[in-house]
């Protein structure tokens, strides 16, 4: 028969192992995690270089690892795709979050930095190269039609706060969003970018600039 003792050290020794078993899990994780980044930033590089025509052994050239590293991450191109463009919208997030929480912007130039947002690390990438994504990888756009659509409630609040503030004119939101999303969505459907020499990043200023223009309400004028 075991004695209080012989409990207290056997107790000792489950919480001893559990702990070591978290640590190792969350050691795993961690290199998961960065493996899992790793992954996607080589992705963007090979995407800007190759567009869409890009292959695993093109990633795995460039991170010098093999296939098999990374298959054991991302089942197969498609589901890769998806988590770039998962990852492009969540940081899209973050950073309009950021922007909501700055009191150095006024209304308006919050709703200016919002609309435009283009994280730092996908500045460089060649989205003109997407039109043909909606034939070749029609899972993936749907994707990204499904996030251009949604989590709109942050900037339609920051609208609203506009027009009472007066700063904004009194407009139809769902006719705003439909018009910027609309927009968006004929860069990915055609070339007409890459035809016209302009960059994504411009084009997206340009829409932006032009819708500001239309709802802002610019009081020196009316005075």
């Amino acid at each position: 028969m075991l004695s209080v003792g012989d409990h207290a050290t056997i107790m000792k020794t489950d919480i001893r192992n559990v702990v070591s078993i978290r640590e190792e899990k969350a050691v795993d994780d961690k290199k998961e995690n960065n493996l899992r980044e790793s992954i996607l930033e080589g992705t963007l590089q090979v995407f800007n270089q190759n567009g869409l025509k890009f292959t695993m052994d093109d990633i795995a050239s460039l991170l010098k690892i093999s296939k098999k590293t990374i298959y054991t991450v991302f089942r197969d191109k498609e589901e890769l795709f998806l988590a770039m463009v998962d990852c492009l919208f969540d940081q899209i997030k973050e950073e309009e979050r950021e922007v909501l929480e700055n009191e150095s912007l006024c209304t308006v130039e919050k709703i200016r930095v919002i609309l435009g947002v283009l994280p730092d690390r996908y500045r460089d990438v060649d989205f003109r190269q997407l039109y043909t994504l909606k034939e070749k990888y029609p899972k993936i756009y749907r994707q990204v039609e499904l996030r251009l659509e949604t989590g709109w409630e942050a900037t339609i609040a920051l609208i609203e706060q506009g027009m009472r503030e007066g700063c904004i004119k009194p407009v139809r939101i769902p006719i705003l969003k439909m018009m910027l999303e609309a927009a968006l969505e004929q860069f990915f459907q055609r070339d007409i970018l890459i035809q016209n020499g302009v960059s994504y990043q411009d084009a997206l200023d340009e829409v932006v600039d032009i819708l500001m223009e239309g709802i802002t309400l610019h009081r020196e004028a009316e005075a």
